[in-house]
């Protein structure tokens, strides 16, 4: 359990909740889901007397279930968020011991993109989040926002303007931290499949890997999903925050919360557009393939049709002066060879001369 104090512009890290949270500041206690029973006593106990109130138990069951979608739920004392983020390469190579090297660069991948469930309690003066062991979403935060702050013995960290101003402005940047890393992984997606896209329509393309395909859409489909059940996870979180009364808060800094929440919703929302996108573009892609595909069929069976038309009359001339009968024209003349030779050859040019004129043994693109 790591419990960090944010007052007075500082911030601090403390190994024991404190017996109230401070005045113009709030307690931030951040542990592991796997260490969420042996921590639970203690926790209840900050909630009750940081929060106001104890977590109820169906909140607990949902902050301890690992595979518990985006969420919002409230109280009339606090705000339960959960929200899936994106898994990082080592966490997924912990879960898969021996994954393919081409794991993260295949088209494959798609079916591998995984989530990891956070849960955020906000109160007013007080935020819990619990998240899966070796998730790099709290220290990757403190990092970024609050590594230049050097903490002495026992005293007060040094002040920061970018330190949040409450419970709900530090979830609100965690969440968009999160939300970044789908921005980031679209760009990744866009360019495997444009890389797909292309080998898929070359001229000479025989056909692609399909069940690499089924996985794509489908993993397409489960992040479609994903982001959806966030958007409204946050939506419902927002609407709740502009229906209820301000706690206290003044109205710019009112203002900025509900400005960041939007912000996280509309980053979401590029991220639902660009999955639709991408799911449009692959069925383009198939379509134009299949397409492609029976217009090379086309042409194919043309020039059949055609060259088999240049030899049909000349088998009707072998087959008429094959025929069995002792008075033929021409039967015993010793030019007649000569002669209906040249007249097969002229009948074979100039069907051929004939379908060319009318290109249908023409290049599509001559």
């Amino acid at each position: 359990m790591q419990i960090v104090e944010f007052a007075h512009g500082t911030f601090r890290f403390l190994e024991q909740p404190p017996s109230r949270a401070p005045s113009a500041g709030f307690v931030w206690i951040n542990l592991e889901r796997e260490n969420l029973a042996a921590e639970l006593a203690a926790l209840q106990h900050a909630a009750q007397h940081l929060g106001g109130s104890p977590l109820l138990d169906l909140h607990v069951k949902d902050l301890g279930n690992r595979s518990h979608p985006s969420h919002y739920d409230y109280t009339s004392i606090y705000d339960l968020v959960i929200f899936r983020r994106l898994a990082t390469e080592p966490e997924v190579r912990a879960s898969e011991p021996s994954p393919p090297a081409e794991a993260i660069t295949n088209l494959a991948s798609f079916g591998r993109i995984q989530t990891r469930a956070v849960g955020f309690v906000v109160f007013d003066r007080l935020l819990i989040t619990v998240h899966p062991a070796g998730c790099l979403a709290a220290t990757t935060f403190i990092e970024r926002f609050l590594g230049d702050a050097m903490q002495t013995n026992g005293g007060g960290a040094s002040a920061r303007s970018r330190l949040p101003l409450g419970p709900a402005d530090l979830m609100l940047r965690m969440l968009n931290m999160m939300v970044d890393s789908y921005l980031d992984l679209r760009k990744q997606l866009a360019t495997e499949l444009d890389r797909w896209q292309h080998a898929l329509l070359q001229p000479r393309s025989r056909g692609a890997d399909w069940a690499a395909l089924m996985t794509a859409r489908q993993a397409l489909h489960t992040l479609e999903e994903l982001c959806e059940e966030q958007h409204d996870a946050m939506q419902e979180w927002l609407d709740t925050q502009q229906e209820q009364p301000s706690g206290g808060m003044r109205p710019a800094e009112l203002d900025g919360l509900l400005a960041r929440a939007r912000d996280v919703i509309e980053h979401i929302e590029r991220v639902v557009h660009h999955v639709r996108r991408m799911e449009q573009g692959a069925e383009t892609a198939v379509q134009i393939h299949f397409s492609a595909q029976g217009q090379r069929t086309n042409e194919t069976m043309r020039v059949l049709t055609a060259l088999t038309a240049v030899f049909l009359p000349l088998n009707l001339i072998t087959g008429f002066f094959g025929m069995n009968f002792e008075f033929l024209p021409l039967i015993h003349s010793v030019e007649a060879m000569w002669v209906m030779l040249g007249l097969m050859g002229l009948v074979g040019l100039g069907l051929l001369a004939v379908f060319w004129r009318k290109r249908y043994l023409a290049r599509s693109g001559g």
